[in-house]
């Protein structure tokens, strides 16, 4: 079996409390990937509702299961492919709102990610999340990480150890810290031998908030090996699963990562 499938990230620009029209965009987009045999696509974060709803935060949140999570699969019921997107989360059990990042498949909710690390107000707006899982896709393991988070290594660093091969970034990047979206999404793949799929949002948010755009798909190598500028698109490429081990033996970060010793070191500074 082959180790090379099409991945795609979505960039899209969403209409704030607009869930139908914006799902009618991403549809539009997700079906271009899906007819260009894409096997793994991820929407950018809070596609579906737009980003500063802080006022209607808990009336646009979704149960998971939910119509969000059902539109996903709908849109992967034709075939084998898995579709990442994040959005507001309300917990069944314990009431409270996360930003959470979902992998849906053609038999439905396949995981969730809860954001750990949280940017400015949406501390005031979610619950933290508190673990990593990791994905098993058959074709690749998946780990999930949100926008802000793009910038804490430690993240992708476990998800890595835990075995993850593509680490997926669905994303609300602003504009003005366009940099560190760069910079970090490449730094990730590079440190952990991983493909990074990262989906970001374009178009801006009131009058001073445009967002970076610049969705990519990065090798394990750090190579860009696709990237989008400012518009609505459908960034589709190949991935040669095959080039994560390549590289891993090429620079063994993960080999030679002394966690013990690094464990120790964090215990101490929690003293």
């Amino acid at each position: 079996m082959s180790d090379k499938i099409k991945a795609a990230a979505i960039q899209m620009d969403s209409v704030l409390y607009g869930k139908a029209e914006n799902l009618k965009t991403a549809s539009a987009l997700v079906q271009e990937a899906l007819a260009a045999g894409c096997r793994l696509i991820a929407l950018p974060e809070l596609f579906n509702t737009g980003y500063f709803v802080q006022a209607r935060d808990y009336e646009l949140a979704e149960t998971i299961p939910g119509p969000t999570t059902e539109w996903m699969r709908n849109l992967c019921a034709g075939s084998g492919s898995f579709l990442v997107g994040a959005i507001i989360e309300r917990s069944p059990i314990e009431g409270v709102l996360y930003d959470t990042s979902v992998i849906v498949g053609k038999y439905g909710v396949v995981g969730i990610y809860r954001k750990v690390y949280l940017w400015q107000n949406e501390a005031l707006r979610f619950a933290h999340g508190n673990d990593y899982p990791v994905f098993d896709l058959s074709f690749a393991k998946i780990g999930l990480q949100i926008c802000y988070e793009a910038g804490f290594p430690e993240g992708a660093r476990l998800l890595a150890l835990k075995g993850a091969t593509v680490v997926v970034y669905s994303a609300a990047f602003s504009g003005k810290r366009s940099y560190a979206w760069e910079l970090g999404t490449q730094a990730r793949a590079l440190e952990n031998g991983v493909f990074v799929l990262a989906a970001n949002r374009c178009g801006q948010e009131g009058e001073e908030y445009p967002f970076a755009a610049r969705s990519r798909i990065v090798a394990p190598d750090g190579s860009i090996l696709s990237e989008a500028q400012s518009g609505e698109q459908a960034l589709c490429c190949e991935i040669d699963l095959a080039a994560v081990e390549a590289q891993r033996i090429e620079i063994p970060y993960l080999r030679d990562y002394n966690l013990p010793m690094l464990a120790r070191q964090l215990n101490s500074l929690m003293e």
